[in-house]
């Protein structure tokens, strides 16, 4: 995707889609990375209900065969719930793939 910043992708809070798959957003986290099985949004400002899993760059899961209620994350600038204080990391719980997961992370965000 290309873009004339960062900033431009991100700040309007439109869902931008990309493409990566759920295993390369799981092996940031590594072998303890988990996330339910459905809904599978990824990209730039990905959410489902407002007050649910979201990620400003990132992937969210659900229980569900829907993106509303979702309950787990990978992911930068994450919030909701639950676990809606890990800002960048791992959230899952309602049934996620490796189990209920709150991990905390740092990560870094290259722009070339």
């Amino acid at each position: 995707m290309e873009a004339p910043s960062l900033y431009s992708l991100i700040a309007d809070g439109q869902y931008r889609a990309i493409s990566l798959g759920r295993d390369k957003w799981k092996s940031l986290i590594g072998a303890d990375a988990s996330l339910q099985l459905n809904c599978n949004k990824e990209g730039f400002n990905s959410q489902g209900y407002p007050r649910n899993s979201k990620a400003r760059i990132g992937i969210i899961g659900n229980e569900q065969s829907n993106c509303g209620s979702t309950d787990s994350r990978i992911g930068f600038g994450t919030g909701g719930n639950p676990g809606k204080s890990i800002t960048c990391g791992n959230v899952a719980s309602y049934g996620p793939d490796n189990g209920n997961r709150y991990i905390k992370a740092m990560g870094y965000i290259m722009v070339q």
